[in-house]
Parts: structure tokens; sequence; C-alpha cells
């Protein structure tokens, strides 16, 4: 896909690897939505990268554990810029919450941000996406392919995004393609320590953390790759393959 000129949404934007995977497309000079829900300054400042890159963009504020609020952003995309070609569902959540002391509030809120909401994003932008022949780009993680017994409801909804991938790949199929990215240790989870980070490293092949332009270029290279579809890259330096 030539992307010069292009549009694309991507959700949480405002920080951390959603602000990277917009800037590496404004970088490549789309026309970026940034999505956030409460990192507004954040998302101007993502703004201000992707123009200083040569891209362009808008931010939209849209909290998307509320059906009633997705239409907005996929507005946004059409009224700014005319369509859609790109759409990257990274915004999610990440937190510890061991088995005995979940609380139902807690699952809702875990499922409704990473997994239902790129289900129901998506399924608005789907006739402008078919259009325009365009990509998803859907944001796991590794804990959808190993058991991770302090966050469980993280662990299902990653594994729902792998489900998601392979199925809206044959939905969408033969206009729109559909591939996943699974980031190992890319950035800490918040409140981690310097201990946890020098544990983790031990106990990866490659010996060292990622960081959220590793999986910037794993997303330029499914734009790039017209024959890939329905697959999810794991990039987590070996972790998965660890003895």
């Amino acid at each position: 896909m030539e992307l010069r000129g292009r549009t694309a949404i991507v959700t949480g934007a405002g920080h951390r690897v959603g602000r990277a995977l917009a800037v590496a497309l404004g970088q490549r000079g789309m026309r970026v939505v940034v999505h956030y829900n409460a990192t507004a300054d954040g998302a101007h400042e993502t703004l201000r990268a992707i123009e200083s890159a040569g891209g362009r963009g808008v931010t939209v504020g849209a909290d998307l554990t509320k059906a009633e609020e997705i239409p907005r952003v996929v507005d946004v995309a059409l009224t700014h810029f005319g369509g859609i070609d790109v759409l990257v569902n990274s915004a999610a959540i990440m937190v510890r919450l061991p088995f005995g002391e979940v609380q139902p509030e807690q699952w809702d809120q875990t499922i409704d941000l990473n997994v239902r909401a790129p289900f129901f994003l998506t399924q608005a932008a789907a006739p402008h996406l078919r259009k325009s022949r365009g990509v998803v780009v859907n944001i796991a993680d590794l804990a959808a392919f190993e058991t991770w017994p302090g966050y469980i409801p993280h662990g299902i909804s990653k594994s729902g995004i792998v489900y998601l991938t392979r199925a809206l790949a044959s939905v969408l199929a033969p206009e729109v393609r559909v591939a996943a990215i699974a980031p190992g240790t890319v950035l800490l989870p918040e409140g981690w320590s310097k201990q946890d980070a020098e544990r983790l490293r031990r106990t990866t092949p490659l010996a060292r953390e990622g960081s959220p332009e590793d999986v910037a270029r794993t997303m330029l290279f499914i734009l790039d790759s017209d024959y890939l579809t329905g697959e999810t890259i794991i990039v987590d330096g070996g972790r998965h393959v660890r003895r």
C-alpha cells in the first residue's frame, strides 16, 4: 500500500505504543486521526510530532467503551479527510487483576475497551475500508499466547483480538486485509519496578526489552505486505520460544 496522502485512524494514540504507531504513519506522509480518551494533552503532542514528521492530522476524543461514541471517530476521518484507508486498533488497558479479586466492573472495562471496541469500530469503518481496499491492524499481546495468572481478563481480551483478526480477515476479504501484532515487553506496565524489568530482560532470548518503535516497524511491514492477512505477528524478543 502506498501510504502517502492516505488516511489512518489510530486509537489510543495519545501515549505509549499508540503514539509511536501514529507518528510512524505520519512519517510516511499519512493523514492521521489521533484518537484519545483521557490523554488530550498527549494526543496534541502526538499531533505535533506527526506534523513535524511531514504528515497531517486531527485529534478526536471518544470513550470507546461507550458504543454511541464510536461513530464519532469514523465521522471525524470522513469529515476532515474524506475516507479511511487504515484502521489501527491500539487503545487498550492492562490492569493486574488476580483471580479471586476480579470485580464485574473491572472485567467489563477490560473486555469493553480491549475487544468490544475494536469490533464495533471496525464494523463502523468497514464500508469505507472496503471502498479504499484498506487495512486493519489490531494490537494484541503476548498474553494471548501465554498464561499470566495475574492478568486473566487481559489475556482473554487479547486472545479475543487474535480470533477477531482471523474472523475479520475472512469476512472482509478480498477488499480489506486484517492482521495483528502481539507485542511482548516493549513498555513496562505502569507500576512495575526496575527489578521487574531486569527479570524480563534475563528471561528474554534477545536479552533486552523492545520498544514501541519495534511495534511500529511491524505495522509498516503489514501495510507494505499486500498478500498478508489473518495473521498475528509476535514481536517479543523470543519470549514465546524461551525454555
